[in-house]
């Protein structure tokens, strides 16, 4: 879920010019997405609709809002407030050239200052581009009406201004101002060289007028010679109170100052700042995010912090929002648990200990994806491969977002939560490049469609740009680029999304000549795109102190386009519109919009920018520079009456920032009177009622050259009669044909009534709901409006039992939420009942008793059939849930046979940790099959056809957890198993894990080899698990290479007795540590595994046989009588070696385990046990 902010291209040539804010930053190229440039700032410092990354935005600048997935969501420049103006401008790396984009169009286009040329020249150029003579008409079109041209006076006159050099900064490429603005002179500026090859600041300076930029004193000797500034921060609430970061690589410092920057305290940090958000009302109280993730907080303007949170998600802390939180100090943060999981958190600024905090959103979010804004807070969670989207407002319960039942969102942006209403953009399922709008109701549950297919783009950071466009200064107003049949066209709507239309095109050109554009074929596109950075111009402007205003760039014809570009404006709030330039040009709002200021963009140098003081009617040449400047920006005076400006630029590539204050107060020779205004009647295509109200504003008479001062607003306002206009469908219902709304087919309207009972009411929706906002007034407003409405008794239907997450699992031993969902029904006089499935059942006597949820602990895994039955007077209804419970899946352990016979069944069996898991699925790989087994068993049998080494794989599929263990297994036609035992003393030091088991076998193998002399080779020697220590001897035919000098069953034979009679003499023995000698016995050699293809037996063979069926009978008897000899107990011992294990990690003498009659095994069964199958040996 993402926020939509501000953010974009910026113009070409000219960065940006803006008029209402205060600070400038002035950037190379690629260094403010470094972060190297622009300050980070956190989303609820910009203004509305600025960008935020991935989850819910807040708004930034109005434009084309940039989004971010909720939670990626796009980082702002630069730590300001809303009223604070800010810039980037770019200065090509290794030059110190000015960065000019060329025209989009790729060819040249003229402006008044071509016009200028033509007339001297005595031609001029049609809008095809053929060069004729003046008053010279092209042949067939009908004559053109000068009234309606845009007129340029050609006559050079020149603004009163002064230029200052910042001397010594030549080779810096960055730049940061402040103006404080309203009635301060004071302006500050912070230059820095990037070093592109280091990706540092390795220079800085900071720079100070107190006469509105006549002059400027540079301070480096006040803030340290040695200090490099990285960053300039104001404070919102009082722009007297300025802070200076240093370079975090040099130092972690930070300089205050609380005299407008003429005096600085130092103050050391003990964390990289990455960050920072001022609290909207009290000027001394700052969150710092760390470059660690870890969020600080101070109540003395940085002089001292204090640790609020750690693994704090970036951009994803707020300070509470007055009105909806009653403490001040309230912080909303999302935070990362240990386990990776997202959490909302709340708590007091100078209280957040973990006691002390609070999870008004149960469970975990979606990381990313908190966004707090206005009266709602915004969350994510994403279930069954579907996120849902739930929101608070004015901090109550949260309630899922209702959406229409089949947008089936992959994608959601808030885009505005103005007056008390969500307006957001939706990716459907079958969407790719478009976002459907949607706006809500009061409290942010219920959406309804507002236009379908928006344009959207990526922007520079990978983030969500929607060609939506709101119009300062009128409440309700959009522009917006719709694609339709894949053709673009921009769209307009006075009353929220209610109604669109296309625009209409200029009636003639820039010339006066007749523009043939027809109705729905050919309209006027515009560009609804701003900057990078949330505080510059764009190519669209408007502002709230001119609210008829409108200046953007487009064009027209059939579809939006990036060519033939030019700037149109309107001063009747989108009803008509006149083309002012043949080129993009950033336009200033001086006066309230009584001066308009257009400088064109271009790579070449300038000294001349055009004025208008009858909204873009006619235009005036000025000259600003006697030389001429290569333009990075232009900054406006804050405040009410922005009469002076600051031009920044070069004289060339190499010379220093040179700053042009401009004072556009001298063209004035009077202040406005009473008489000087006209009223003007808000309309749209001359419907007097918008939004509900007739809104008539003072407009200053064209004719009239002087200076307004103070916004003067609306004149009156006046409600209107309701009608069918000012109501939009309601959730559920869709407008067809013929204008009505009805129920779509997915709706089913008696659902409003589920949550009352008999004998309450509700209200019935009529299927329309009027615009949030709207004043109207009587009319239709009875008709349209829900009425309250008896609630019905009905039947319970729709019965639905789900856990909280949407998942079919739960954990052994943990909280599991089931919630119980009813279409309809009479919720107070319902009987419900619940059975949990493991013999605990419980009852209720109405849902509303369950809106949380059933909360439920399962002691033991298994599948479980939960069943819910609802039952009142008039019916009733069942459900059920199959509910998987398990337990986390610790340890996998593969028991299988060391060395097995040629084509002779084998038995593999999956031992687990914990024994009870729950619902498993096996996969098996064994030999050389390239498809696995699957199976629901933990055990499965299997031949090898052919001798050698095998490997075995088993993996185990407990929930999302999966875990294997591989063994390898001998396959010989014949081999000789004998059993070993040991002095005593052996198990003493025997932990009885399997990494000591591994290690001693290899020990006992080469204390046998140096004592038989029998190649390695042969042998293959296995400590069993248990106590006490016994292992197996395994005696292995050997081949060559070659193929050749197989042992036969004779050599075997022979072997086997050479190992029994050094055994017997005591000859095998090992040290186990300094002075602890183990010796080495023979218990018994076994028949099994035992397979002779030879066609008779030997004499000593069948004797060997029954020496060995002899002793398994007398252990038998022996056992029956319970008594324990050493060497023969440990037949009985030879268990499952993982079962033993799971019993206890180290096993001494005194806790043997006591195993059944059932257990033993005949000497020809050994060779399935069950036993550590890990291969020992060489």
């Amino acid at each position: 879920m993402g926020k939509v902010g501000a953010g974009g291209r910026s113009p070409a040539g000219l960065s940006a010019l803006l008029a209402g804010a205060g600070l400038l930053v002035l950037c190379a190229p690629g260094s403010c997405g470094g972060g190297s440039c622009c300050p980070p700032r956190h989303p609820s410092a910009a203004p509305r609709w600025a960008p935020t990354p991935g989850g819910l935005p807040h708004q930034g600048p109005r434009g084309r809002a940039p989004a971010a997935p909720l939670p990626q969501l796009g980082r702002p420049l630069f730590a300001v407030a809303p009223g604070d103006r800010a810039l980037c401008l770019e200065r090509a790396p290794g030059t110190g050239a000015p960065v000019a984009v060329a025209s989009r169009s790729g060819r040249k286009r003229r402006s008044g200052e071509d016009l200028e040329k033509a007339e001297r020249e005595g031609t001029s150029r049609s809008p095809r581009g053929v060069l004729r003579d003046r008053g010279q008409q092209e042949p067939g079109t009908p004559e053109r009406d000068p009234d309606k041209a845009t007129r340029f006076r050609l006559e050079e006159l020149k603004l009163t201004s002064t230029t200052f050099a910042l001397t010594g900064d030549s080779a810096h490429n960055q730049a940061m101002v402040h103006w404080s603005g309203h009635n301060s002179s004071v302006i500050l500026i912070l230059t820095k060289l990037y070093d592109y090859n280091l990706g540092s600041i390795t220079e800085s300076s900071l720079w100070r007028s107190t006469d509105y930029g006549t002059t400027y004193e540079k301070l480096n000797d006040k803030v340290g010679l040695k200090t490099i500034l990285s960053y300039l921060y104001v404070c919102p609430t009082n722009k007297r109170k300025i802070m200076l970061l240093t370079d975090p690589e040099i130092e972690s410092s930070l300089l205050i100052s609380s005299d407008e920057g003429a005096t600085y305290q130092k103050y050391r940090l003990n964390f990289y700042i990455q960050s920072l958000l001022f609290h909207p009302k009290q000027e001394d109280w700052i969150l710092a995010y760390s470059q660690d993730q870890k969020l600080y907080s101070s109540a003395e303007f940085g002089r001292r912090w204090q640790l609020i949170q750690e693994a704090v998600v970036p951009n994803r802390f707020y300070w509470s929002v007055m009105g909806s939180n009653k403490e001040p100090d309230l912080i909303h943060l999302e935070a990362r648990t240990v386990d990776g999981h997202s959490q909302y958190l709340t708590c007091r600024m100078q209280n957040c200990t973990e006691a002390n905090r609070n999870k008004p959103f149960p469970g975990y979010i979606d990381p990313d994806s908190l966004i707090v804004q206005d009266d709602y807070v915004f969350v994510q969670l994403t279930s069954g491969g579907r996120p849902h989207y739930y929101v608070s407002y004015r901090r109550n319960a949260f309630a899922q977002m209702k959406l229409p039942k089949y947008a089936l969102p992959k994608d959601m942006h808030v885009i505005s939560t103005d007056e008390n209403q969500v307006f957001a953009a939706v990716q459907e399922w079958n969407q790719n490049d478009t976002y459907n709008l949607y706006i809500s109701d009061t409290r942010g549950v219920y959406f309804t469609l507002a236009l379908e297919n928006v344009q959207s783009s990526r922007g520079p950071e990978g983030n969500v740009m929607i060609d939506l466009y709101e119009v300062a200064g009128i409440k309700g107003m959009f522009l917006a680029n719709k694609k339709t049949d894949n053709q673009v066209k921009t769209f307009i709507t006075y009353n929220k999304g209610r109604d669109w239309r296309l625009l209409q095109a200029p009636d003639t050109d820039l010339r006066g000549d007749p523009v043939h554009c027809l109705l729905p074929y050919c309209s006027l596109h515009l560009h609804l795109k701003v900057s990078e950075n949330p505080y510059t111009s764009g190519i669209i402007a408007s502002r709230d102190t001119a609210p008829s205003i409108i200046v953007a760039s487009g064009n027209i014809g059939s579809e939006l386009s990036d060519s033939d570009i030019s700037m149109f404006v309107s001063s009747d709030a989108g009803n008509t519109w006149r083309q002012i330039f043949e080129e993009e040009h950033s336009v200033l709002y001086l006066d309230q919009g009584g001066v308009l200021v257009a400088m064109k963009h271009t790579s070449l140098p300038i000294r001349h920018l055009w004025l208008s003081f009858d909204e873009g009617r006619s235009w005036s040449k000025y000259s600003f520079t006697s030389i001429p400047l290569f333009v990075d920006g232009v900054l406006g005076e804050p405040g009410e009456e922005t009469l002076i400006m600051t031009v920044f630029g070069h004289f060339s590539h190499r010379s220093e920032w040179q700053l042009v204050k401009v004072d556009y107060k001298s063209i004035f020779d009077r202040r406005c009177a009473e008489e000087d205004y006209r009223p003007w009647q808000l309309h749209s295509q001359g419907e007097a009622c918008i939004m509900g109200a007739k809104r008539i504003y003072k407009k200053r008479k064209s004719e009239r050259k002087c200076m307004q001062g103070k916004y003067a607003g609306a004149m009156e306002s006046e409600p209107c009669v309701c009608t069918e206009a000012d109501f939009d469908c309601d959730y559920g219902y869709e407008r067809h044909s013929n204008g009505q709304c009805l129920p779509a087919f997915w709706f089913n309207p008696s659902s409003l009534s589920k949550d009352c009972s008999l004998g309450q009411s509700y209200l019935n929706s009529t299927g329309y709901r009027k615009v949030v906002s709207n004043n109207c007034t009587d009319g239709v407003r009875e008709q349209y409006t829900a009425k309250p409405q008896k609630c019905p008794g009905k039947a319970p239907r729709g019965l639905r039992i789900v856990t909280a997450d949407g998942k079919l699992t739960a954990e052994q031993g943990h909280n599991v939420t089931l919630m119980v969902q009813l279409e309809e029904g009479d919720v107070q006089r319902t009987l419900i009942q619940v059975d949990f499935g493991d013999g605990i059942a419980v009852s209720y006597v109405n849902l509303s008793s369950m809106e949380d949820g059933i909360k439920h602990v399962y002691h033991n895994v298994g599948i479980f059939r939960v069943t819910v039955q609802v039952d009142n007077s008039l019916g009733s209804d069942s459900a059920v849930l199959y509910l998987h419970v398990t337990c986390p899946l610790e340890h996998v352990h593969l028991s299988l046979p060391f060395v097995t016979t040629k084509n002779k069944e084998v038995n593999a069996t999956a031992v687990l940790w914990p024994s009870q898991v729950g619902t498993l699925t096996y996969v098996w790989w064994y030999g050389n099959n390239t498809e696995p087994l699957i199976t629901l068993e933990g055990s499965i049998a299997f031949k090898f056809t052919s001798e050698g080494m095998n490997t075995i794989t088993v993996q185990v599929s407990a929930g999302n957890a999966i875990l294997q263990d591989t063994k390898t297994i001998a396959v010989y036609e014949e081999f000789r198993s004998l059993r070993l035992s040991f002095s005593p003393n052996l198990d003493d030091y025997n932990p009885d894990i399997p990494e000591w088991r591994r290690d001693v076998s290899r020990v006992i193998k080469k204390a046998l080899v140096e004592a038989t002399g029998v190649p390695a080779q042969h042998i293959l020697v296995a400590v069993l698990p248990g106590l006490p220590t016994a292992a197996e001897l395994f005696v292995l035919p050997h081949q060559d290479p070659t193929g050749e000098n197989k042992r036969s069953a004779e050599d075997l034979e022979q072997i086997s007795e050479l190992l029994i009679h050094k055994l017997n003499q005591n000859s095998v023995h090992f040290e186990l540590k300094p002075g602890v000698q183990v010796l080495v016995h023979a218990a018994h050699l076994t028949a099994a595994p035992l397979v002779d293809l030879t066609p008779t037996h030997s004499g000593s063979a069948m004797l060997m046989l029954l020496s060995v069926v002899f002793v398994g009978l007398a252990v038998f008897v022996i056992y029956k009588f319970k008594r324990k000899i050493p060497g023969i107990n440990v037949y009985a011992q030879m268990q499952n070696e993982k079962e033993r294990e799971m019993v206890s990690r180290v096993s001494h003498p005194e806790s043997r385990s006591y195993v059944p009659q059932t257990e033993l095994r005949r000497p020809g069964q050994l060779i399935d046990e069950k036993v550590e199958s890990q291969l020992i040996g060489e």
